[in-house]
């Protein structure tokens, strides 16, 4: 069975830039791209299999980082812009010409993960972006359309590319939410 994960990552995993510092994503749009500008390296990056992402034709999988809120801007076209649920958590704002999702922002300051916009690495011409490290939420394939039977051979390939496959977030990022959470809470630490 043939299938793509992501255009990205089908053909093995590109590795970091020691010195990479940020660059530009650019929509699919043929004029007026919508252009947004980010001033850092991406971390998190990771395959993610929910319904909510943006993913390109033929993947079962986006391409997903994070970078801190204040180093991204849209510098161009910026009236192309829309968000494509408002009712959800990341608020992810899609380009209305070609719908590709330029980032996704958090917007309420108690999240865990609030600070952070999500970004698609894969929608800028500059190499040396954080390689994905793990794939998330593999199950939720299945909510898009992906045959059942062909989960263990997804994982597999997951697998064979070097990013375990998860249903939910990696460890260290659920440890970071769990953390805030309890945190939150006035839970304190025990040895």
């Amino acid at each position: 069975m043939a299938f793509s994960i992501h255009p990205a990552i089908d053909n093995g995993i590109k590795p970091a830039s020691p010195s990479f510092a940020g660059g530009t994503l650019n929509c699919k749009c043929s004029d007026r791209k919508v252009v947004v500008s980010v001033k850092s390296q991406s971390a998190h990056n990771h395959a993610c299999g929910c319904t909510k992402c943006w993913k390109p034709a033929g993947a079962l999988f986006s391409q997903v980082a994070v970078v801190p809120r204040d180093k991204l801007s849209v510098t161009a076209n910026a009236d192309k812009l829309k968000v494509v649920d408002p009712s959800a958590t990341i608020q992810r704002y899609a380009c209305t010409g070609c719908g590709v999702h330029m980032y996704g922002r958090i917007e309420n300051k108690g999240h865990p993960l609030y600070g952070l916009d999500f970004i698609h690495t894969e929608l800028s011409p500059e190499q040396g972006w954080s390689p994905p490290e793990f794939a998330a939420f593999v199950s939720s394939i299945i909510e898009s359309g992906a045959d059942p039977a062909n989960m263990g051979a997804v994982r597999s390939r997951l697998k064979q590319l070097g990013l375990e496959p998860y249903d939910c977030l990696s460890p260290a990022i659920m440890d970071l939410i769990a953390t805030h959470t309890a945190k939150q809470k006035g839970v304190t630490a025990r040895a």
